[in-house]
């Protein structure tokens, strides 16, 4: 019989989409206050792979991810998702919107993402939060699961997160 160990501690990160640039810089500021220090950010890019976020946040959505230094246990994806849809809800105006906050994890092994909707390959976390694995490590790179956005499926994506896993290997990882 296996016994029940601790986690091993994961690289914060959020991915962030948004249209206005004002936002961006004024989430950062808040993700940090909460979250500590960035480790890396990256450049902004156009965001393409669907209109789903076009009626909230408006035309030309960029994205980009901002990773913490500070490493977290695996559980507390759960209240850090409930920390970002409220920053998401005190930047709206008029209902909707204005920047949209996916936060995730990174280890050794896979790339995670925090979602407040159910589907087949979600699995419960509590409070209303759930888990997708959304890159797998195998082979020397990340690898996409069936249900994997385009977004983290694009191969400059899968090279940041490589990167990640190559700097988290730097921060005392276990």
């Amino acid at each position: 019989m296996g016994k029940p160990l601790p986690p091993s501690p994961s690289l914060l990160f959020a991915g962030i989409l948004y249209s206005n640039n004002a936002y961006l810089e004024k989430v950062k500021e808040i993700l940090i206050d909460l979250f500590g220090t960035a480790l890396f950010e990256t450049s902004p890019f156009q965001w393409e792979y669907s209109d789903y976020y076009a009626k909230e946040l408006g035309p030309h959505i960029m994205r980009s991810f901002l990773f913490f230094k500070n490493l977290i246990s695996p559980e507390d994806i759960v209240d850090i998702k409930l920390k970002t849809n409220d920053i998401e809800d005190s930047m709206s105006e008029d209902g909707k919107r204005k920047i949209n906050l996916d936060p995730g994890y990174l280890t050794l092994s896979n790339v995670v993402l925090a979602t407040t909707k159910n589907y087949s390959h979600r699995i419960y976390l509590g409070k209303g939060i759930y888990g997708e694995v959304t890159l797998i490590y195998k082979g020397k790179t990340f690898v996409p699961h069936i249900f994997t956005y385009a977004d983290y499926r694009d191969k400059n994506c899968i090279e940041m997160f490589l990167n990640a896993r190559e700097k988290l290997k730097g921060l005392n990882y276990p």
